[in-house]
């Protein structure tokens, strides 16, 4: 029997007339990927080469979200380079609702709560970034920026320009933090002397570091718990 194709199937099960029908909820991921590439190739459907798509990043969206455009095309028949970009964007803007779910005036009151702010930001990057939270005398996020992007072993952090944005923001309080690619939540001798420079720095604006977060996906290194700053 030849297989059938999405167009041939119960009209209740097709990705869009499902989600029109039963509500967005009810498709799974695959079948929310396949909306996004619209059509699959010559010997699978949309949906199943969706799966197939998960099934490389071990069905696991933050894996995917650390695929780029190339390891789409190359990989996959059927994908081309807008295909693999309406993939990748559609993945970015959920990470950016994540993130900007915890940017409101929340209160970090342990590095957990610092771990979780910086996570939707960090966790899913194949390189390096440094960014730097906020505070205000009570401990509430008054900002979130981006200090530095590198590549896959590090970055270069300008004191100056942290304590700037401090300063500009009156904030009372800064937390720094970055990613490690490698999953390795191990400081280097790098990060451990720009944890103290900034410190050190800081202080002499009375504006104090209350942590330096390190993220390595679903853990993480916190240099206050450490007793290191």
């Amino acid at each position: 029997m030849s297989k059938l194709s999405i167009k041939q199937w119960a009209e209740e099960d097709r990705p869009r007339e499902k989600l029109l029908l039963k509500g967005v909820s009810t498709l799974s991921d695959s079948e929310l990927i396949a909306i996004l590439i619209g059509s699959g190739n010559d010997r699978e459907s949309a949906v199943e080469l969706s799966k197939r798509i998960l099934l490389k990043a071990e069905n696991d969206l933050n894996r995917l979200g650390r695929m780029g455009v190339t390891d789409l095309v190359q990989n996959f028949r059927g994908i081309g380079e807008a295909k693999a970009v309406s993939v990748i964007a559609a993945l970015e803007l959920g990470r950016r609702r994540k993130a900007s779910e915890t940017n409101s005036r929340r209160k970090i009151s342990s590095s957990r709560d610092a771990y979780d702010h910086f996570f939707p930001l960090l966790s899913d990057l194949n390189h390096e970034e440094t960014w730097a939270m906020l505070t205000d005398r009570s401990n509430k996020v008054l900002s979130t920026i981006q200090v530095s992007r590198g590549g896959i072993s590090g970055t270069v952090v300008d004191v100056r320009l942290i304590l700037r944005e401090a300063l500009g923001h009156y904030a009372s309080g800064i937390i720094l933090a970055h990613n490690h690619p490698s999953g390795n939540c191990s400081p280097s001798p790098q990060d451990t002397h720009i944890s103290k420079k900034l410190k050190e720095a800081a202080q002499w604006m009375d504006i104090t570091l209350l942590d330096h977060i390190i993220v390595c996906g679903d853990s993480y290194y916190s240099f206050a718990d450490e007793g290191i700053i």
